[in-house]
């Protein structure tokens, strides 16, 4: 029996039925291995040895594999033909190894492209051994992503409290979206006026045409700044008379783009399908691994990680073919289309993204897909049939002509292209933000020195017309226009984007608003921090001269560990540099830098830091474990506060610089306000010593409040009724985790905050008994998964539950919270032991008879201490790990 691995089930269903029986494959689900989430996973004093963990899952599926491999003939390593498949493989072979189920069993590598039979077979026809340097260069960019994430991180949250994480990749995106925010903020509009004279030729044909030189002068977009130059040409053009300088047409070829890689896949995908970058790849996945058609399961697209442009010359033979089919043979070029990558760092190792049959159409296997996998189906498809067709033939004209009138004179022109042979565009054309220049835009047929009259005035049109614009500041990037923008720069591998974006989404450091990525404050205070403290970290240049470095590593032509020496010499001294530096010190780098967003210049001129509520205050940015907000430097004298600046959409909320009254409360007469603080907007009744406050639920805009919405907000929590069972009241209110219902400490979440208003005792009882049944608060006792015994000094039973927030150790009233991927059950006494009194030197309750009997046992005494002082140091850690920074190279 030959034992075959893979990454996925559904892959491994598939290969099984096209190998047959002397086969049997089974699948790892992906990584079996991964870093542990705490200090000292990758030890750079030990030549970066590095400390790998298997989770529960992997156990269970690794130890499958090694009891079938203990009776197979052979092993076959067959997971996905790119760095990360490699590095699967080299994972699962260690493992196998440190177990001792290979003995003296051959082991192979095979890959394949597609999930079809023909390809399957010819892989397993060809095996290899495993790649040792594209394995290197796996553990150098897994080393620098946890090196950089773990050491950069705690540094954020000492220094910026509220902050989550950075990472090597992940940040220099961050970067290039907050600086092209910058350039937006700090953009200054210019006045700009352009001119159109509506002509029209001998034969009554319209044709208008810009100005371009006027008195001899040559005339740009920019160069008409004032409506006052605007009317001296347009005083001039309506009394001149106009001929035509010269008439110019010149034959022009647009040539199809390249089949897809995974970047120009996503970036079309953006802009054609409307889908984010993950979400193309979760399609790409399914289509890719196997669709069952007809009672068969193929692989319809080849393997979708790839920075390759070219395809298989069986593949090119089969475009042409459909190419003569389906559009004729003067749609099939002479020769056969090469194309090779423009992308800095392109390795195009693999086939680029294509379909597997390229005889199959879209709209023969469109009834086998759901929508979204038919839509990217399809696009990917037109691509590549596009690919190999005939260039578009195209004519551009040129109509240059002159204006005298008053002593002066007027250059013109006017441009149009014509679609002699449509081409490849007959089947498909790439979006481009200039799209609509390759439309047909004819001109009429005018002759050289021909007379031109301008056009009558008419009701939508004027003879001569003198527009006045606004220069308008860099879009915000796309999905699509980021992604593009990073290949081109060399940052990371295109196989990350789509991770590395929903990364930045995870952490809310950009958010996504229109198809725009908008970074958030918190984003921006972790790049400005970047920016002062780690330059050289974040500099595009640095980063993809480090991915240069990672592809000489999988060419075998660079030493892993010699790449890490040198950056982790330089990286960790940046780190010693900045360990003293005062909050303070932070805050006053980042003020300066961040100026034109959270203190941008005021019309009046006035002072923009300037405290709004006392005389000589000074605004400055300002940190707490929640994040970070603006403060007068008064404090606590003058308490005001506010949010960093604007809102994502650049419009006011309407209470940044203070209250805004909405109105009276009908009850009271007090005053109904809206303001903003420092954890966002928020409604206040009054303005007594403690006022009665509501902050606005996710979804509502401060813009959109009103005085019936803040009073709404106001009479929280609201009485729904007794409770039929036992006559207790149930309230409705908003809490830290949205709208919710209330009944004897069980709390039942209900879908939107306007059902807080409305829900009745029926809707709300169902959600409490829904809740209950599901495990909620308020049920009996819970059962322990685990029991751990008698305390050893105090008594009483210790036990491990599940809850709702994960497993955690109880003793009496203190619960202690596992560290993130301890395994419940594998818990002992003495580990819960230290967990609970960590968890109770930090503030949790103590009888004090308990007090009493440890004060009275000396020795036991100070065997408590040193356990508590080793539990808080463990918990310290565990609680700095708890969110581990992202890894960046998910392929």
């Amino acid at each position: 029996m030959n034992i075959v691995i893979v990454e996925s089930p559904a892959k491994a269903k598939t290969i099984n039925k096209y190998l047959g029986k002397d086969y049997h494959v089974l699948a790892s689900y992906g990584h079996v291995r991964d870093l542990p989430p705490k200090d000292g996973s990758v030890k750079p004093d030990e030549d970066f040895a590095m400390s790998w963990q298997v989770d529960s899952k992997s156990s269970k599926r690794l130890t499958e594999i090694a009891n079938a491999v203990k009776d197979a003939d052979r092993l076959i390593l067959a997971t996905d033909p790119d760095r990360e498949g490699e590095a699967i493989s080299w994972h699962v072979l260690e493992v196998l190894q440190k177990k001792r189920v290979l003995k003296d069993k051959p082991v192979e590598r095979v890959v394949f492209n597609a999930i079809t039979k023909k390809a399957i077979l010819e892989a397993m026809a060809n095996p290899r051994e495993l790649d040792t340097p594209l394995v290197d260069a796996y553990l150098a960019r897994r080393a620098l992503d946890y090196l950089v994430g773990f050491t950069l991180s705690p540094v954020l949250w000492r220094k910026l409290p509220g902050a989550r994480s950075a990472g090597r990749v992940q940040s220099v995106a961050l970067r290039l979206i907050c600086d092209r925010e910058m350039e937006i903020e700090v953009f200054k509009p210019q006045e700009y006026w352009s001119i159109l004279a509506n002509l029209k030729t001998p034969n009554n044909e319209a044709l208008p045409a810009s100005v371009v030189g006027f008195d001899g002068k040559k005339i740009t977009r920019l160069d008409i700044t004032s409506e006052t130059e605007a009317t001296t040409i347009r005083t001039m053009l309506e009394s001149a008379s106009y001929t035509v300088d010269s008439v110019t047409s010149k034959p022009a070829k647009r040539n199809p783009a390249a089949p897809f890689t995974t970047s120009t896949l996503q970036q079309e995908a953006s802009r054609k399908l409307g889908f984010s970058a993950s979400r193309t790849m979760q399609v790409a996945q399914k289509l890719y691994e196997g669709i069952s058609i007809g009672g068969e399961t193929s692989g319809l697209i080849t393997y979708m990680r790839t920075d390759g442009v070219q395809i298989a010359p069986e593949a090119v033979s089969a475009a042409r073919k459909v190419i003569g089919q389906d559009f004729g043979d003067n749609y099939v070029p002479e020769k056969p289309r090469f194309y090779s990558s423009k992308a800095k760092n392109a390795q195009e190792a693999h086939e680029a993204i294509r379909p597997t049959d390229l005889f199959s159409r879209p709209k023969d296997v469109a009834r086998f897909l759901d929508p979204d996998q038919a839509k990217l189906y399809e696009l990917i498809w037109k691509r590549t049939m596009a690919s190999q067709m005939e260039s578009a033939v195209l004519e551009r004209t040129t109509i240059e002509i002159t204006a005298k009138g008053s002593g002066k004179t007027a250059a013109l022109r006017t441009t149009g292209s014509v679609v002699r042979f449509d081409g490849f565009f007959a089947l498909y054309q790439e979006g481009r933000d200039d799209e609509e220049d390759e439309a047909s835009k004819r001109l009429p047929a005018v002759d050289q020195g021909a007379s031109l009259a301008l056009a009558a005035a008419g009701a939508e049109t004027k003879p001569v017309e003198a527009s006045q614009h606004f220069t308008t500041p860099p879009p915000r990037y796309t999905e699509a226009s980021l992604v593009k923008k990073m290949e081109e720069l060399g940052i990371g591998r295109p196989s990350t984007y789509a991770s590395t974006l929903q990364t930045l989404r995870d952490r809310d450091y950009v958010e996504l608003e229109k198809k725009q990525l908008v970074p958030q404050d918190k984003g921006r205070i972790v790049i400005a921090f970047l920016e002062s403290f780690f330059n050289r970290y974040v500099e595009f240049d640095f980063t993809a001269s480090l991915e240069e470095q990672l592809d000489k590593i999988s060419a075998g032509e660079l030493s892993w560990q010699d790449v890490l020496k040198a950056f982790w010499k330089d990286f960790s001294g940046a780190v010693d540099e900045i360990k003293d530096l005062r909050v303070s010190e932070v805050l006053d780098a980042l003020n300066d830098l961040l100026a034109p967003h959270i203190f941008p210049d005021k019309e009046d001129g006035s002072n923009p830091r300037a405290c709004p509520s006392c005389s000589d205050g000074q605004l400055s940015l300002k940190v707490s474990r929640f994040g970070a907000f603006i403060g007068c430097s008064n404090y606590p004298e003058c308490n005001y506060t506010r949010q960093l600046a604007k809102n994502g959409d650049g419009e006011d909320d309407g209470a940044a610089d203070g209250p805004k009254i909405l109105g009276q409360d009908p009850d009271t007469g007090l005053d109904v306000s809206l303001r903003t603080g420092r954890f966002g907007p928020y409604v206040q009744l009054g303005e007594e010593a403690k006022p009665k406050r509501s902050s606005l639920p996710k979804g509502w805009s401060a813009a959109d409040m009103d005085l019936d919405k803040a009073l709404q907000l106001l009479s929280l929590p609201r009485e729904v009724g007794p409770h039929p069972e036992d006559g207790k009241m149930i309230t409705a209110g908003i809490g830290r985790y949205g709208p919710f219902v209330l009944h004897e400490g069980t709390y039942a979440n209900l879908s939107a905050p306007e059902e807080v208003f409305s829900v009745g005792i029926n809707r709300a009882v169902d959600a409490l008994a829904e809740k209950r049944a599901k495990g909620g608060r308020g049920r009996a006792a819970a059962t322990p998964l685990k029991e751990l015994g008698e305390h050893p000094e105090e008594g009483g039973p210790v036990n491990v539950y599940d809850g709702r927030y994960g497993p955690y150790v109880k003793h009496g009233k203190i619960n202690a919270t596992l560290p993130k991927d301890t395994d419940p059950k594998a818990v002992t006494l003495e580990q819960a032991v230290e967990l609970i009194a960590a968890k109770a030197a930090k503030g949790g309750t103590k009888k004090k008879t308990t007090a009493k009997k440890t004060a009275a046992k000396k020795p036991a005494a100070k065997k408590t201490a040193a356990k508590k002082t080793t539990a808080k140091k463990t918990t310290a850690k565990s609680k700095k790990t708890a969110e581990e920074p992202a890894a960046e190279d998910a392929s």
